[in-house]
């Protein structure tokens, strides 16, 4: 478990380097990818809900103090996002071919509309049209370009444990 912590950290960190330095400058009809969000996705759909949340709190506290942005705000958009897409692997079934593309367009779609409430509620300046109609598909588009590859380098690096968490059985 500790191992699976100090990897999911550094794999965080770089993704939110990669983010703040080089992902930041693309802007393809006022789309950019986001690299964190697909990585904390990726390690939240195999590791559950307690590792997501906590670490979508610890890479969206990087994010913030490394973009000078509101404190707090992207923190909290990712610990929800990681918390529920890690309640979705432990629940649906991590296996499934479709599960991290499925999750990472539901994510990236609640993310965005939480960016938008939430800067509402603090007064900042937003235009819901621009986020959720003219930047929303190219980020969805990057967004999903970038689900493989992170989500294969991900499965290598954490493999299934051997106990722990196992899917959940539905009766009825």
């Amino acid at each position: 478990m500790t191992a699976d912590i100090a990897k999911a950290a550094g794999l965080l960190f770089v993704a939110a380097i990669v983010q703040v330095t080089l992902l930041s400058e693309i802007d393809v009809f006022h789309g950019a990818p986001d690299l964190v969000l697909v990585t904390l996705v990726s390690i939240a759909l195999l590791r559950g809900t307690v590792f997501g949340a906590a670490a979508g709190f610890g890479v969206g506290l990087v994010v913030d103090t490394a973009t000078l942005q509101t404190l707090g705000v992207t923190s909290l958009l990712l610990t929800i996002a990681g918390y529920w897409i890690g309640r979705y692997g432990e629940t649906t079934g991590r296996d499934r071919t479709h599960a991290p593309f499925v999750s990472v367009a539901v994510v990236t779609f609640l993310y965005s509309l939480g960016v938008l409430i939430l800067h509402y509620m603090l007064g900042d300046p937003v235009s819901a049209s621009r986020v959720l109609l003219h930047a929303f598909p190219f980020e969805l588009i990057f967004n999903l370009i970038l689900t493989l590859p992170v989500y294969a380098l991900c499965r290598r690096l954490f493999r299934p444990p051997a106990t722990g968490l196992e899917e959940v059985q539905l009766l009825g």
